[in-house]
């Protein structure tokens, strides 16, 4: 069984997407779409930069969703219609995730993660936030080196975004990010890795953003997903659109829980998945949560015979089961 993921911020390199953009009607189209509906030049900056340009919050995530899309628009060129059981992505990759199952438009999901960034990043001074990577420990622990943390100095941090069994990041206050991870190395983290973002992304600091984006999020079309969206907020499926608002709302403050989605679709009997999109973060993950999982990403046409050996191996298992 086959479930596609798509990754979220930070994914993104300079000359992302140029070999499907070339080769490809119906990559080229995604992004023509892009630049029409943004009215900038997203297709250039994706292939060309300035990578200082393309690291703004507001460019980069409507940057990584087109590509992402491109990218599976031209493998449907390719091999046809995946069939997955379901779908999820990491932050801004539910976004991703949203469209491949047809729940939200194109033109709305990427209108949409456009004011997205440019909300979080203006959700908090610059200077003031900051997030770490530590690793080595159990995301409990982590947590454990938060409350500490946020007991002496009044401030916010929490864990953000749950990557894996020894990875978790945290974000908040910097004050209080960097006492976390002392406290979490104290506690026997082997290493903290502060991050090189503009925002303090999924915890309590973005509360301004989720409030705006609130009110744009009710303005959108959303339609039953097929398949169902494993969603960041809660690690279930879901394929109710009456539901999807309110959960992009929650997801902006709210830690992504992407171990207990992983599992979570290892427990509905997922046992292939094929990241979307441009870098192979998601997929080094699913290599540290699950295994045994086979795994293969498209981030570019290189890519494609061991695509197509994933997906072979998923229409064989199919048809035994049938």
């Amino acid at each position: 069984m086959l479930a596609l993921l798509f990754p979220g911020q930070a994914s993104q390199s300079v000359g992302m997407g140029r070999d499907v953009f070339e080769s490809s009607r119906a990559a080229r189209e995604i992004f023509e779409v892009a630049d029409d509906v943004l009215q900038l030049p997203l297709a250039r900056l994706c292939f060309e930069g300035p990578e200082e340009e393309l690291r703004r919050t507001e460019i980069q995530q409507p940057a990584i969703l087109t590509t992402s899309i491109a990218l599976l628009r031209a493998l449907e060129e390719e091999v046809g219609a995946l069939k997955p059981a379901y779908v999820g992505g990491h932050s801004l990759g539910e976004y991703s995730a949203m469209v491949a199952a047809d729940a939200l438009d194109f033109e709305d999901a990427v209108r949409t993660v456009n004011l997205r960034g440019r909300l979080m990043q203006e959700a908090v001074a610059e200077g003031r936030g900051a997030m770490a990577a530590v690793m080595g420990v159990d995301p409990e622990v982590v947590a454990d080196a938060c409350r500490r943390a946020v007991e002496e100095t009044g401030l916010v941090v929490t864990p953000a975004n749950y990557n894996s069994a020894q990875q978790t990041v945290i974000a908040g206050d910097a004050v209080a990010v960097e006492i976390a991870c002392n406290r979490a190395r104290e506690l026997g983290a082997k290493k903290t890795v502060p991050l090189p973002v503009s925002a303090p992304f999924h915890c309590a600091l973005m509360a301004p953003a989720a409030q705006k984006l609130e009110c744009e999020l009710a303005k959108l079309r959303f339609r039953p997903a097929v398949p169902p969206i494993v969603t960041n907020v809660e690690a279930e499926p879901n394929a109710d659109p009456a539901r999807m608002a309110e959960l992009l709302r929650a997801q902006v403050t709210a830690p992504v829980r992407f171990t207990e989605m992983v599992v979570r679709m290892r427990s509905l009997g997922v046992d292939r998945f094929l990241e979307v999109g441009p870098g192979r973060v998601l997929s080094g993950l699913i290599a540290r949560i699950e295994r045994r999982a086979a795994r293969a990403n498209f981030s570019e046409l290189a890519e494609l015979a061991e695509v197509r050996a994933l997906l072979v191996s998923n229409e064989v298992e199919n048809k035994g089961s049938a």
